[in-house]
Order: structure tokens, then C-alpha cells, then sequence
């Protein structure tokens, strides 16, 4: 894979069906008051942040396309984008937080959950379906957007990415009443 790792590919699985069951213990054991309280750290409240945490799976998917898209052109253009993509870094906060607030809702964390299953299942089935050729394509991105942004991610980087992201949010949520 040229300038990058092999991609421990049960590695990914097992994480995936370690933030599995996670979810689901959260929302199985979440009372009514735990998942309207204000998270730690974020302007959302538990809720919202699970629909958050289930959301960096299904946005993986999208991001695969995007960059098996981009990673067929010319490098600079992705840069390009990157670039363009950063420059509306505010308007991006606004509906990266305005989405969950909405999404919240409207999905009940059971559903969420089933979501949760179903989006993992989906990119372990496209995973296995990867040659390392697959994964070693990539594209720049928008750092700005997400602290988990690299300025080139790799499908490999995509794949390890949501698991990433769910686990820094997972360490905000704050379900269950101290003590």
C-alpha cells in the first residue's frame, strides 16, 4: 500500500462490534432524564449526541464514495476542495450541530440503535469487498471540520475513522447520574 500500513482489517471489525454493543448498552440503560441531560463538552444533550455518534458511521459511508470518487483525478483537486470545504467551516458547524438537535427528534434511540447495526453491517460488508489497492486511495479533506481529519485520508483512514470519532463522543456523554 505504498507510503501506508497494511490495513488490520479484523482490527476495524472488532472495534465496529465493540461500539456495537456499546450503543446499545448505552440506549438499552439510558433513562428518560439521562438522555435529556446536557452532555459534557458539547451544546447537545445525550440524546442528540447518540444520533451524533450513529451519524460518523453513516457519513464514513458517504465519505468512501467522495474519496474512491476523488482519488481518480489529479490530487490537487482534492486538495481544491478540501480548501473550499474549509472556508465554509462555519456554515458546516451550523448544521453539524443543527442536524442531530433535529434528528433527535424525530429517531428514537431504539431506532437509532437499529440504524447503528445496520450502518456498521453495511461497511464491514463493503470492507471485505476492499482490495488494498482500494484502500490505499484517498483525497485531502477539510481539517477544520472534523478533529479527526487528517489533511489526506486513505479509505483505510475512512474505515477507522467513525470508530474514532464514537469513541471521543462516547466519553462525553453523561447518561447515568453520578454516584
Amino acid at each position: 500500500m505504498g507510503e501506508h500500513a497494511a490495513m488490520d482489517r479484523q482490527a476495524v471489525r472488532d472495534d465496529y462490534a465493540r461500539a456495537r454493543q456499546t450503543f446499545h448498552a448505552l440506549v438499552d440503560t439510558a433513562s428518560p432524564g439521562g438522555l435529556d441531560r446536557p452532555s459534557d463538552g458539547t451544546r447537545w444533550t445525550n440524546r442528540q449526541l447518540l444520533w451524533h455518534m450513529l451519524f460518523g458511521y453513516i457519513i464514513a459511508r458517504v465519505l468512501l464514495v467522495v474519496a474512491r470518487a476523488f482519488s481518480r483525478l489529479p490530487r490537487c483537486l482534492s486538495r481544491g476542495f478540501a480548501r473550499l470545504l474549509d472556508s465554509g467551516t462555519k456554515p458546516f458547524d451550523l448544521v453539524n450541530y443543527l442536524g442531530p438537535c433535529g434528528a433527535a427528534r424525530v429517531v428514537s434511540p431504539q431506532r437509532m440503535a437499529a440504524m447503528f447495526d445496520r450502518v456498521t453491517g453495511a461497511l464491514e460488508r463493503r470492507l471485505a469487498g476492499e482490495t488494498d489497492a482500494d484502500l490505499a486511495r484517498g483525497m485531502h479533506y477539510p481539517v477544520r471540520w472534523d478533529p479527526f481529519f487528517k489533511d489526506f485520508m486513505t479509505l483505510a483512514d475512512i474505515y477507522r475513522y467513525p470508530t474514532e470519532h464514537f469513541d471521543f463522543h462516547h466519553r462525553q456523554l453523561t447518561l447515568h447520574e453520578p454516584g
